[in-house]
């Protein structure tokens, strides 16, 4: 029995000595890291705040952009934290790098579609060539937008049908912008009679135009013959209105005008053809 205690006691004193041996050679190393760990973590949280307060006084960037970025800052201090504790405690960081450099390769490639659509995003985001609320073209789709984030943009066409298109779609090709000026231009191709006096049927497009409140006159309408088609002479015209007026405009001078010519007799001719028969 008492052989027991005193090897229990022996033990207790070896386990101590090793607590105390540890402490004494990496005493200095855990009370770095926790240090190293405090003073880490109230950098990345400062971090984050400097780059949010900063990227918020950039009107350009969306706010989701700025808490995009800021974050990025904040995990990319904590990564280099990170690293200076390991190294504290001897663990060779230089490998620890090179795995997660591979790493983070081979994820790349994986989600390289999935990156390329956030890469699209955030250039979308800084540059912002159209807004939610604009009815824009682009990626083969046109709406109005609804939604802008990192990796899709939202439409919704005319008849309110929603459209998820990837942001690399969009960035990747052409973009019209219909909502991005206050003033547009209407045109119309009015086609009236190889026997109708152009003078006239001019005038009474004048005469339309001048009735209709909403056409600006600068820029000046213009109305003038641009070709002789197969069965009408065409009549180009062009007029200025107000972005939100555009389609109104469109449509109630379309119905102004032809009632206006067929009040003055002037003929908007069908498609026509000329046969001639030859015999023998």
């Amino acid at each position: 029995m008492e052989n027991t205690t005193e090897e229990t006691i022996a033990l207790i004193r070896q386990v101590w000595q090793s607590v105390q041996q540890s402490l004494t050679e990496y005493g200095l190393d855990v009370v770095a890291a926790i240090v190293i760990l405090i003073v880490g973590v109230w950098a990345a949280g400062k971090t984050e705040k400097i780059i949010k307060k900063t990227l918020s006084r950039t009107k350009r960037l969306d706010g989701m952009l700025v808490s995009f970025f800021s974050n990025a800052g904040r995990y990319l201090v904590l990564i280099f934290v990170g690293v200076a504790v390991l190294g504290r405690f001897g663990i060779e960081t230089t490998s620890l790098i090179a795995v997660l450099g591979a790493a983070g390769l081979a994820i790349g490639l994986a989600l390289q579609g999935t990156l390329s659509n956030v890469a699209a995003g955030v250039m979308l985001l800084i540059f912002r060539p159209f807004k939610v609320g604009q009815f824009v073209e682009g990626g083969g789709h046109a709406g109005t937008v609804k939604a802008l984030n990192l990796f899709f943009t939202e439409l919704a066409t005319p008849d309110n049908i929603m459209i998820i298109v990837p942001n690399s779609d969009i960035w990747g090709t052409s973009i019209r912008n219909f909502s991005a000026h206050a003033e547009r231009r209407v045109d119309f191709l009015i086609g009236v009679s190889y026997d109708a006096d152009l003078d006239h049927a001019m005038k009474a497009i004048h005469e339309v135009i001048a009735a209709e409140s909403r056409v600006k006159g600068d820029p000046e309408p213009m109305v003038a013959v641009s070709e002789m088609g197969d069965s009408s002479v065409n009549i180009v015209v062009r007029v200025w209105t107000q972005n939100a007026d555009y389609f109104p405009v469109k449509f109630d001078m379309t119905k102004a005008i032809k009632e206006k010519l067929d009040a003055e007799k002037i003929d908007i001719p069908y498609p026509t053809q000329t046969l001639h028969v030859i015999k023998d």
